[in-house]
């Protein structure tokens, strides 16, 4: 059987205090919940560049990871990419058609601070 390759690896944004917020978010959600997102961030992980309707580009380098969660929830990580890697940023449970200004706000703070080599 031939070894699964990784096109990029996943890391999770580190604050300056060492908190990694999307890890704490993921930990909040139900097991089931949990292994959906992973095993879509697995398929990123395996198959990027990956577009519609898993993957979003929101803005220049800026995506979100789309995943149907139980209960007709859904979910969005936001991502950037920096060489072969994929920097998990924010995570949230979408409540309406739009995304969330705050959230989208979060995601590029955190963007911004990860591009400025303080992760």
């Amino acid at each position: 059987m031939k070894p699964t390759i990784k096109i990029i690896d996943v890391q999770f944004y580190m604050t300056d205090k060492g908190r990694i917020p999307v890890k704490e978010w993921l930990k909040k959600l139900t097991p089931a919940d949990r292994k959906t997102i992973g095993d879509d961030v697995r398929t990123v992980e395996l198959g990027w560049p990956i577009g519609m309707p898993l993957v979003r580009k929101i803005d220049s380098r800026l995506w979100e990871v789309r995943s149907d969660l139980s209960n007709s929830r859904i979910s969005r990580v936001f991502f950037t990419v920096s060489g072969h890697m994929m920097i998990l940023l924010h995570g949230f449970i979408k409540k309406s058609a739009k995304t969330p200004l705050n959230d989208l706000r979060i995601a590029k703070q955190r963007m911004s601070h990860f591009d400025k080599g303080k992760i």
